[in-house]
């Protein structure tokens, strides 16, 4: 006899605004806890110092974690001028210095070298694994990790504000796996006065915004038994960039049991050729019933393949 799931089955997308000082995997344990959910992960860590969008899957919606992931994602952070640092950012020990403060016309001149296709080394206290170990745990040992340059891809990268000749606040939307920890420290060196991270608070990660976010005290604050639904997402929402193809009640049943459909009714010729014409090694959509989300599945030719299918 299969052990009982302990927990509520809760899908959708919770997006929090993480509060300085907890690691991703805490914000997501409390957020499971408050939610008595079953299953939770979450779309995109963040570090302990950092605030900001961090989307919490529930559910079935762990489904569509890694179009979350892909998603573009914006980023307010500050740059504290003139000390380089052992992780990139306030929480490391200084490993250079410098009394050179770059001019306002200097920093916005620097930016362009960094939009686009670039190649970013990313830092030493990274995720990163070397040999089946994580960067950070072999930085942490105290041995330095010779970490090859990875393209990363920065669609915008703008100075917002001065507060003072040691500090500089930018905003940047950027693709999958840009530091803002490494662009903080190449800025630095390439105006010749070294530089590191002093506030990073994430904006968006793809459709997910601080319009949707919550705090973690808010949900504790509502009463208890007080419905907190409210509070979540479609588990559909990250693929809204993915086609959808509507399916029949019979068809929509088949998908769920892991068969093909056949798209071959006139009216679906047109939908496929569609999609065909986007990729030439098939498309993948999102099938739907109604208003309700059935699988992330492949066209192939007519055959529409399940990929992962979603039990709502």
């Amino acid at each position: 006899m299969a052990r009982r799931k302990k927990g509520d089955p809760i899908s959708g997308w919770l997006v929090v605004d993480k509060p300085e000082g907890m690691t991703s995997t805490q914000v997501v344990g409390k957020a499971r806890w408050l939610f008595k959910a079953q299953k939770a992960g979450h779309g995109g860590t963040l570090d302990p110092f950092a605030t900001g969008v961090l989307p919490i899957a529930f559910g079935e919606a762990t489904k569509t974690v890694a179009y979350a992931m892909d998603g573009e994602k914006r980023y307010r952070f500050t740059v504290r001028w003139g000390r380089a640092t052992t992780t990139d950012d306030r929480e490391g020990e200084a490993i250079a210095e410098s009394d050179a403060r770059p001019t306002p016309s200097a920093i916005t001149a620097a930016l362009p070298a960094f939009i686009g296709r670039i190649e970013q080394v990313p830092p030493q206290f990274s995720a990163i694994k070397i040999d089946g170990e994580r960067a950070y745990d072999i930085a942490r040992d105290g041995e330095r990790v010779d970490l090859t340059p990875r393209p990363v891809e920065v669609y915008d990268f703008g100075l917002t504000d001065l507060p003072d000749d040691d500090h500089a606040v930018f905003e940047v939307t950027c693709g999958k796996g840009t530091y803002m920890r490494a662009l903080a420290r190449d800025l630095g060196r390439r105006l010749g006065c070294h530089g590191h991270l002093a506030t990073l608070r994430r904006l968006t990660v793809g459709p997910f915004t601080l319009d949707d976010a919550v705090t973690l005290d808010h949900i504790s604050g509502l009463t208890e038994g007080s419905d907190r639904s409210g509070l979540l997402l479609p588990v559909e929402t990250p693929l809204d960039d993915i086609p959808a193809v509507a399916l029949s009640d019979d068809q929509a049943q088949r998908l769920r049991q892991g068969q093909t459909v056949a798209l071959l009714k006139r009216s679906d010729r047109a939908v496929v050729a569609h999609l065909q014409s986007d990729t030439a090694e098939g498309a993948t959509v999102l099938a739907v019933s109604g208003d309700r989300p059935v699988a992330i599945a492949r066209l192939e030719g007519p055959d529409l393949r399940p990929m992962r299918v979603l039990n709502l």
